[in-house]
């Protein structure tokens, strides 16, 4: 079974930080490129930040500079460090994977997201 299990959404005041984790379980993680989305109520979701299995990363140019994706295939977890945080970063962050699960089945998953909440 196939899970994405996020982690460290929260209330910060604007300015602030927060850490988000997803822990995967049940797919090759080295071989999935890992990815935030959020996805604010009556828009469509968007790309946040991907990082590749090579190690690759690509950002929305609204948190370029701000935010920072990483991963760990040690521990089955990819992290979004987000600094410098706006109100209108506000909204449901979801983890994504693309790629192989254990059982080789290719495709894309979501976790069930983490609510993230900038204060002004």
């Amino acid at each position: 079974q196939v899970q994405l299990v996020e982690s460290g959404g929260g209330l910060v005041q604007a300015g602030g930080s927060l850490r988000l984790s997803c822990v995967a379980s049940g797919i090759v993680f080295s071989l999935n490129a890992m990815g935030w989305y959020r996805q604010a109520p009556g828009k469509q979701r968007e790309l946040v930040a991907v990082i590749t299995s090579g190690g690759s990363t690509n950002y929305t140019d609204s948190v370029k500079g701000r935010f920072t994706i990483s991963r760990d295939n040690a521990k089955n977890t990819v992290y979004l460090q987000m600094n410098s945080l706006k109100p209108e970063d506000t909204t449901v962050y979801y983890c994504n994977s693309d790629g192989p699960s254990r059982g080789g089945v290719w495709r894309s998953r979501w976790g069930q997201g983490t609510q993230v909440t900038v204060s002004s």
